[in-house]
């Protein structure tokens, strides 16, 4: 089977929810197979995503039942995990592009997870624990470029005291971090951000937790 093969396939008759999650499933690139209830599910579907209207009609080992008024973005990433034969992720790493604007990334197990731009600190802060939470992942890395030096030490002492003390924070040489957009495998991600997936591949150097504020007003 190939590897960008459909996985995981939505069947349902309610437009909101096809198209909450067909919504969902495009942002991120992942490849899904739409079916109606009734039709053959092909022995590549590891995991069927339905509604509750249509799960009887279901037989499936793995079947997730999405709410209209739920938010698409837990039942995806179950969806994504369960595809992938897992209960939960091994590695997350986010890099971070500080600046003006600010460009995060999260890289999950290798696959690319979320993104994001964000205008400040705050934001990225909310960001960042939003997506670590959403990944529940194993071993949690946070990187930090260092093109911005005043904006990277305010981000990493927000991080460090926004932060559970498992997370490592690690700061990262943004030499030659910039590629023109139309040459970059994320063509439709925005600079800061195609920064920020760069920052994710990099070996850096760790921050030691707890000691950042100290280090600051010292």
């Amino acid at each position: 089977m190939k590897s960008s093969e459909p996985k995981i396939a939505i069947v349902t008759v309610s437009g909101k929810a096809y198209y909450q999650l067909v919504k969902e499933f495009r942002r991120r690139r992942t490849p899904f197979l739409s079916l109606a209830p009734g039709d053959h599910i092909p022995f590549s579907i590891k995991v069927i995503i339905t509604t509750d209207e249509n799960q009887r009609s279901i037989e499936h080992a793995k079947v997730l039942i999405y709410q209209e008024d739920a938010v698409p973005t837990t039942t995806v990433d179950q969806a994504v995990r369960l595809a992938r034969g897992k209960q939960g992720y091994d590695k997350v790493i986010i890099g971070i592009d500080p600046g003006k604007t600010f460009g995060v990334a999260a890289i999950v197990d290798g696959k690319l997870f979320g993104t994001a731009s964000c205008l400040d600190h705050e934001e990225v802060v909310d960001i960042v624990i939003r997506l670590l939470n959403r990944a529940s992942a194993r071993v949690n890395i946070v990187k930090i470029g260092s093109g911005a030096p005043a904006h990277a030490e305010q981000l990493a002492n927000s991080l460090d005291l926004s932060l559970p003390n498992k997370v490592i924070l690690e700061t990262v040489s943004e030499v030659r971090t910039s590629h023109p957009v139309k040459k970059h495998a994320y063509q439709r991600e925005s600079r800061d951000v195609l920064s920020a997936i760069e920052i994710t591949k990099r070996t850096g150097r760790a921050l030691q937790r707890g000691k950042l504020q100290s280090g600051a007003q010292g």
